[in-house]
């Protein structure tokens, strides 16, 4: 693989993965949207599908690791980082480009949510969950990014380290391909089914960001879109969704080498 397909196939990929991953966050999320409501359930599995159809998308240009927390992962176990700045540049601007596609299909959407005074206007206090109930996060901050249901820092720390533990577990024993250096296939398919796993048992708590560009891309162009009423990116939780996966990644990859390799 060349830097160029590698840098490529990433950006094309995770731009694809949060187009679909967050675009069923806005369905589920925001006033006029015909899926309005659908739940939990559905996010899950719109997640897992993202993954599936972005990593048959690119596989073959740059082995579709989407994910700096996989691609760290795949470095310590082949004790090569020689490409790993290239994957985490693509993966970036690639969640950025996604971030940004979702906010172009769902314009008018996006614009009648935060326009309604019945959702822009209601106290924290009242009874708002997820991201509205944290300080400094806007209304549609969770279509953008991750954000805890209950802010205990070292829980939530904890919670997207075990959940990027097994994500990379699971691709490293059962998804690459043949060289090892991404997923193939029948990993791809597996993948996704892991990632709808962890979203059903862990997802809960933090809203599973077991990705630190799909969690850090969007929640620059959140702070940077033009939204009315939009509210804060929540910076001072942002650190979690970052460090988080990234952890769970080393702890992976070190399990990796002394159980399987």
């Amino acid at each position: 693989m060349s830097s160029s397909d590698i840098f490529i196939g990433e950006t094309l990929g995770t731009a694809v993965l949060i187009l679909l991953g967050g675009g069923v966050c806005a369905a589920v999320t925001l006033k006029s949207s015909k899926a309005q409501g659908a739940g939990w359930l559905a996010i899950a599995f719109g997640w897992g599908f993202a993954v599936m159809t972005a990593v048959y998308m690119t596989a073959s240009l740059s082995g579709a690791h989407l994910n700096p927390a996989v691609t760290v992962a795949i470095a310590i176990k082949d004790s090569d980082w020689s490409n790993v700045p290239v994957y985490l540049a693509g993966q970036l601007l690639g969640a950025m480009i996604g971030a940004a596609l979702v906010w172009v299909a769902y314009y008018g959407q996006f614009r009648a949510h935060l326009t309604d005074d019945s959702i822009v206007s209601v106290p924290r206090e009242e009874g708002m969950v997820d991201q509205h109930a944290a300080p400094n996060a806007g209304p549609v901050l969770g279509i953008f990014s991750t954000g805890p249901e209950i802010r205990v820092p070292w829980q939530n720390l904890a919670t997207e380290i075990i959940g990027t533990v097994v994500l990379v577990l699971a691709v490293l024993t059962q998804g690459l391909n043949d060289d090892g250096k991404g997923l193939g296939p029948l990993g791809a398919l597996i993948t996704a089914f892991v990632v709808v796993s962890i979203g059903l048992s862990l997802g809960g708590p933090t809203g599973y960001a077991i990705n630190p560009a799909r969690d850090l891309g969007p929640r620059i162009v959140h702070a940077l879109l033009p939204l009315p009423n939009k509210g804060g990116s929540d910076w001072g939780y942002a650190w979690v969704p970052v460090v988080g996966p990234l952890v769970g990644a080393v702890i992976g990859g070190g399990i990796y080498n002394i159980v399987f390799a």
